[in-house]
């Protein structure tokens, strides 16, 4: 059984985080005049920690000059899953990108803060920096953790997420001209400022965790005329609302402001296409709460969404499949999106090969329902899920495109020609079945064993 790291371990891993910290600020230019110092420092105690305080073997048992050898029970495997892909270390805090990559927060975002814009796994470029808690690997991670006896060091982001009293004072110089400036022009200027430092400065969104009314207030500012009619200023509002959401205790807080979530509906439909893209894309990690789900999902943010998902940039499209997909988690939402036509729309977008991906996640996500399946049907749904099973290159893609194919060929018996006519000639069930993800194989092979019972009883009845 895996055991507690000793203390010679823990303060070499914090060491090295704190080192990937510095390096990280540098690589981004907006280290301090010290930080290089301090990078030096903390790179020599490493080397001392990792190199002169008896990793070689010396010295006796667990006390400062040296550590006992690792007994077998100390050497059990993590498994490969619970690891970050960028730190390899076991992930204490596991956040799903928008690839649906899953990493550790701190180190994810420190990739994302030396400006990388990129999934450090797949390769795609990000349409936005966006994550949210991958709640069932942390909840593995967990349980593997209490089966094993081994105990997992505490989130940095809680002691880190500190505000300074000169970053208070900041914070409040900006507010004061938000809210109570009479120059429009002041005002303008303090909202952008506080987009650039929530954007920038993971600190500065914990600040709403003590001042909640901070919200409304600022969508309040607004309400003068020569700021209402300015599409920058919308934009930077939804991007202020967009950046606090971030921070997973914001979540509820914005949620539960009477203004927030009408306020972002409202742009949906109103705004610009940065401002209609931005809120989606706060939508979207505002969802992660079944609570905000349902109270979004009440207000009609799905129409907008939806409407923006057929007609909006590629970028505001993604975000609003994004926010989509995440509020159709909750079953109450996946009537309204299915009344406001998200069948069609997601159809439409993959046949125009717009948006296959992120459609064919929706529509698997949707296809248990009945009446839904008949819809995707009525769609040349039959086919166009063959064609994505034989042309994706995406196993993510072949895998929900043969969910919805299923569904279909269990809902509608009578596509299992068409399926059966289109195997025969390029055998893409036969292939998924054997090297898709595990869900893909499992779908295709359940296909294949519909249409071998369907074959052995036509001739049986001859």
């Amino acid at each position: 059984m895996a055991k507690p790291a000793p203390a010679g371990e823990e303060d070499a891993a914090a060491l090295r985080r704190r080192l990937r910290r510095l390096v990280a600020a540098v690589t981004a230019g907006r280290a301090a005049p010290d930080a290089f110092d301090e990078a030096a420092a903390a790179l020599a105690a490493l080397r001392e920690a990792e190199v002169g305080g008896g990793r070689k073997g010396g010295g006796g048992g667990g006390g400062a000059g040296g550590e006992e050898a690792p007994s077998a029970e100390e050497e059990v495997a993590v498994p490969a899953q619970f690891l970050c892909p960028i730190s390899s270390e076991i992930m204490r805090d596991p956040v799903v990108v928008e690839t649906g990559q899953t990493y550790d927060r701190p180190f994810i975002e420190e990739w994302f803060s030396a400006g990388n814009q990129i999934c450090p796994q797949t390769k795609q470029v990000l349409l936005h920096t966006t994550v949210i808690p991958n709640h069932l690997v942390r909840t593995m991670i967990s349980q593997w953790c209490t089966e094993n006896g081994f105990t997992l060091p505490q989130i940095e982001n809680q002691y880190e997420d500190h505000v300074t009293n000169s970053e208070w004072k900041t914070f409040d110089e900006i507010f004061v001209k938000i809210t109570t400036s009479s120059s429009s022009g002041e005002r303008k200027q303090a909202i952008k400022d506080l987009r650039l430092l929530t954007k920038r400065n993971s600190k500065f969104r914990t600040v709403l965790g003590e001042r909640p009314d901070s919200i409304s207030q600022i969508i309040l500012a607004r309400s003068i005329p020569v700021l209402q009619n300015d599409p920058q200023v919308l934009e930077d509002m939804v991007t202020i609302i967009l950046n606090f959401s971030i921070h997973d205790s914001n979540k509820k807080i914005i949620g539960d402001d009477s203004e927030a979530i009408q306020f972002l509906i409202w742009a949906l439909k109103s705004g610009d296409m940065g401002s209609r893209s931005n809120s989606a894309a706060a939508i979207f990690t505002l969802s992660a709460l079944d609570s905000n789900k349902e109270k979004i999902g009440k207000l009609g943010a799905m129409d907008p969404l939806i409407d923006l998902l057929e007609h909006g940039s590629i970028i505001a499209k993604k975000d609003a499949a994004s926010a989509i997909f995440n509020l159709c988690l909750l079953h109450e939402n996946k009537s309204i999106a299915t009344r406001s036509g998200i069948v069609d729309v997601a159809m439409s977008a993959i046949e125009d090969q717009s948006l296959i991906n992120e459609s064919l996640a929706i529509l698997a996500l949707l296809s248990r329902n009945h009446e839904i399946v008949e819809i995707i049907t009525e769609f040349n749904g039959t086919a166009c899920m063959l064609s994505a099973i034989r042309e994706s290159e995406c196993k993510r893609s072949k895998e929900n495109a043969v969910v919805v194919l299923s569904s279909i060929c269990t809902y509608n018996r009578t596509k299992l020609k068409e399926v059966e006519a289109d195997e025969s000639m390029n055998g893409s069930l036969a292939l998924l079945a054997q090297n898709g993800t595990q869900r893909a194989r499992r779908k295709a092979s359940s296909i294949l064993e519909k249409m071998s019972r369907t074959l052995h009883n036509r001739h049986s009845s001859c």
